[in-house]
């Protein structure tokens, strides 16, 4: 079974891709196949609303990454969405991808559907809880099934290197991590 992390954050190596690569290595020693994809910072559209993916199903207008990445999304099990928290709000590369890959799912009639969904999120302060809600909410409207951890999946991580110093961030990952393996091991079975 095969495991794609986006990682929302325009930082390569920062606190995002860190709690991303937690969750996928709790994935990855379970067994399973593990991916990212770095889309913070390269250049992206967002939807246009021009129809395009209607009269052409699973086809974007738009020629940026955001193609590359929902193909990958329609192989994979289980999708796990990270964004650092700006001004209470997910980074617009995100957006862009929630938006369009919601669109492109809708028309090819759900290709999204019953698959697992996770969202986790870096945050300074407060603003987590929306970040999070507007991807759980992307999740929910394609059909896919929110695995939940021992916390809300956030680690309380502002500049470099805070989410190695955050225990409770990094159990949470870890038991995000445990349950994504628990649960599409019950539903691949």
């Amino acid at each position: 079974m095969k495991i794609l992390a986006v990682n929302g954050s325009p930082r390569e190596d920062g606190n995002t891709k860190n709690m991303l690569d937690t969750v996928l290595s709790v994935c990855k020693n379970a067994g399973f196949e593990t991916e990212m994809f770095q889309a913070g910072g390269k250049p992206v559209r967002g939807c246009l609303s021009c129809g395009f993916c209607g009269n052409h199903p699973g086809q974007c207008v738009n020629n940026d990454w955001v193609q590359e990445v929902y193909d990958k999304m329609k192989e994979a099990d289980a999708i796990i969405l990270g964004s650092p928290t700006y001004f209470a709000d997910l980074t617009a590369e995100m957006k862009a991808l929630i938006d369009r890959a919601g669109y492109l799912s809708m028309s090819e009639g759900g290709t999204l559907k019953r698959k697992v969904g996770a969202a986790v999120c870096a945050v300074r302060r407060a603003g987590s809880i929306h970040v999070l809600d507007s991807i759980q909410h992307f999740f929910l409207i394609q059909g896919m099934i929110i695995p939940g951890s021992t916390y809300w999946n956030l680690s309380l991580s502002c500049v470099r290197g805070d989410y190695e110093k955050d225990q409770e961030g990094i159990a949470t990952m870890e038991n995000l991590g445990k349950n994504i393996v628990w649960l599409l091991e019950k539903i691949k079975g």
